[in-house]
């Protein structure tokens, strides 16, 4: 059974946003049972889990004497040897996993940069004048997606490991509203969050904080 890392107490509060969410949603989606070592803030500097990541964050995946990290990379490897990520037909399956590269590497480092902006620059002079430049830049980005998706459900046909990892990426919007005016995205992370295989990993995320927390 594979074993995954997650923190211990979730900085997110246990609202489903920390990375872990991915790779315990994939695993839900795809039936693969999976242990979680919990670590704290401290311990992912510490050697012993650098030498399983090594920029020190969670999570890591192991699974034998396979260990990974990086979300995308895990996900990958989940919807690879699981049924039920990744199309069958080649074309649609290569095209589900340019979804997965475009939801971290095109439409993620924007949403990234502009929360840290909001939750560690808030007291810097320049703040007033780079908020809304960083927004326009998440805007932009989510204006082509929801141009992209249109009235479909999923991004490419059938619901696909794209998908899973597109929706937690704009999920991390949700304190800053932007996705309300963006009606089409807003429904397409909805369904996203009503699959019975991401309330099984959210609620055991939510878990792992209301234990701490009390």
């Amino acid at each position: 059974m594979p074993t995954i890392t997650a923190f211990a107490n979730s900085p997110d509060r246990g609202r489903g946003l920390a990375r872990d969410m991915r790779i315990r949603w994939a695993l839900e989606e795809v039936g693969q049972p999976y242990d979680v070592r919990l670590v704290t803030f401290d311990q992912i500097k510490q050697p012993q889990h650098v030498a399983l990541h090594p920029f020190g964050q969670i999570p890591t995946f192991e699974d034998g004497h396979l260990v990974l990290f990086e979300t995308g990379a895990i996900v990958l490897h989940i919807a690879e040897r699981h049924a039920g990520l990744l199309p069958g037909e080649p074309n649609a399956r290569a095209r589900a996993i340019a979804w997965m590269f475009a939801a971290v590497n095109t439409v993620e480092p924007p949403i990234g940069e502009l929360g840290t902006a909001i939750l560690t620059e808030r007291d810097s002079s320049w703040y007033e004048v780079r908020l809304p430049i960083l927004r326009d830049r998440v805007c932009v980005r989510l204006g082509e997606l929801a141009r992209h998706l249109g009235g479909a459900d999923w991004l490419d046909g059938a619901f696909s490991a794209g998908d899973l990892l597109m929706v937690t990426v704009l999920r991390r919007l949700a304190a800053s509203r932007i996705l309300d005016d963006y009606p089409t995205l807003s429904s397409y992370v909805a369904r996203g969050e009503a699959r019975p295989a991401f309330q099984r990993a959210f609620d055991a995320q939510l878990a792992v904080f209301t234990a701490a927390a009390g």
